[in-house]
């Protein structure tokens, strides 16, 4: 039997409009299943206000907020030698996850890593991780209670924490067990090994961050725009037995229209479809089922 791999759209095309202002063309451009982007000039997630205006919008058109994003950032520092610094770390996690939550999202996607670029010597760096699991752990516990599942998402390659080893440290030492990771194909294409890191995160992965590049910059290109081979991706999901959700996360380009930029959506989820057709693989269907 095939199994549905639903696929999705993230707002964060549109991470400098208001998301209130776009859920229609959202909408009208012909998907259902989103991920919320927590930009603040898109969704000031600290605004119980904004926030709640967003969810009954959202439930008014129809859609379905399927994950929210977490804010990130180099100062949102789960890892840091300073307690202080991890505190307010926390509380912007904390903060998105309530936002999450009130939004009617299942999940929430955070980096496991500040956006920081190189490594520490081992001492150091074991410590950072150390304390990200804390931070972690904290942060599954309050997702337990919102009913949220948390999904750590793997991270650029010159990024510390950049190698699917340290999440998977990181994913052992989390105390909770509504945890998973977020497989983003862009990201993974840039550390040279996106095939090995869908066979070492198939045991916990439940969705994708579907994006291309040309291997010479995070770039968040249409699937089928880059150097990608989307068939050998989608045969290593199928051979870990992969069960989730699809999110194509889209560079939103100046000058471009929400029109055309989910025109560009649709073209992703159609190049993907017609791989999976010809393939006899499983399907991206037009909605969640």
């Amino acid at each position: 039997m095939m199994t549905d791999w639903p696929i999705g759209i993230s707002t964060g095309c549109f991470y400098k409009t208001p998301i209130t202002d776009v859920l229609e063309d959202i909408r009208d451009g012909g998907f259902t299943l989103m991920e919320i982007c927590s930009s603040p000039s898109h969704l000031p997630y600290h605004d119980a206000d904004a926030v709640n205006r967003a969810r009954d919008k959202i439930h008014k058109l129809g859609l379905e907020a399927f994950s929210f994003h977490a804010p990130f950032a180099s100062h949102i520092d789960i890892t840091a030698l300073d307690g202080g610094q991890r505190q307010k770390a926390l509380e912007e996690l904390l903060a998105a996850c309530e936002a999450a939550a009130i939004i009617g999202a299942r999940h929430i996607v955070i980096h496991p890593g500040p956006e920081r670029e190189g490594k520490p010597r081992d001492e150091e760096l074991y410590q950072r991780m150390r304390n990200a699991s804390k931070v972690l752990s904290m942060v599954a516990a309050h997702c337990r209670k919102l009913g949220l599942q948390l999904l750590l998402e793997n991270m650029l390659p010159h990024l510390l924490f950049g190698h699917t080893s340290d999440i998977l440290y990181i994913l052992g030492a989390i105390k909770e067990t509504n945890v998973g990771t977020c497989l983003d194909t862009g990201h993974a294409n840039l550390s040279g090994e996106i095939f090995n890191v869908v066979h070492k995160m198939s045991g916990h992965l439940r969705m994708i961050h579907a994006n291309d590049n040309r291997g010479d910059g995070d770039s968040h290109l249409v699937p089928g725009e880059g150097t990608i081979d989307w068939t050998q991706v989608i045969h290593e999901l199928t051979k870990a037995n992969f069960r989730g959700t699809v999110i194509l996360e889209l560079a939103g380009d100046e000058g471009i229209s929400p029109r055309q930029m989910l025109e560009r959506g649709r073209n992703g989820r159609q190049f993907l479809q017609d791989i999976c057709r010809r393939e006899a693989v499983p399907f991206f269907p037009d909605q969640a089922q």
